[in-house]
């Protein structure tokens, strides 16, 4: 029998965020298809907040459209947003990406990340995660991740 993996508190992880790439193969469903899956991922470590994990844009399927607006991280830097479409279903602004980030999250150029609560599936190795609680933080929740979560109402401002 092996041990179960280690867990991490979300109060250890740093402010300002760090970024590391990561192992597993990542997963997201949506109406029935893998719309975006890799072994190449980045997750984003921030301190209150589950990962949230970036993909590859290559290894994303062409299931996303550009819409308005965008908002401001004083860490990573503009995040434009994404509506994701598979045949007649739709969920707005399900992923977003950082096209210009600041300089310590170059290497996410791009990339895209979606929230858990608007995909039907969303994988971190064998693992199907939980969706960060709330709409404007986009973490995903594994057995490895404890909180408290920044998210629900009356933590915005933690």
């Amino acid at each position: 029998m092996s041990a179960a993996p280690p867990t991490e508190s979300v109060w250890d992880y740093p402010r300002p965020p760090r970024l590391e790439p990561v192992p597993e193969r990542l997963r997201a469903v949506f109406a029935g298809q893998t719309v975006a899956e890799t072994t190449r991922g980045y997750r984003i470590l921030e301190t209150s907040h589950p990962p949230v994990y970036a993909f590859p844009p290559e290894d994303v399927a062409e299931v996303l459209q550009a819409v308005q607006g965008a908002t401001w991280c004083e860490f990573k830097g503009r995040a434009q947003y994404w509506d994701l479409v598979v045949g007649a279903r739709s969920a707005p602004r399900a992923a977003w990406s950082y096209p210009d980030p600041t300089p310590d999250f170059t290497a996410i150029a791009n990339h895209l990340s979606f929230y858990a609560s608007r995909l039907d599936e969303a994988w971190v190795g064998d693992e199907r995660v939980r969706a960060q609680e709330g709409d404007f933080y986009g973490g995903w929740i594994t057995s490895r991740v404890t909180g408290p979560f920044k998210g629900p109402p009356g933590t915005r401002f933690w």
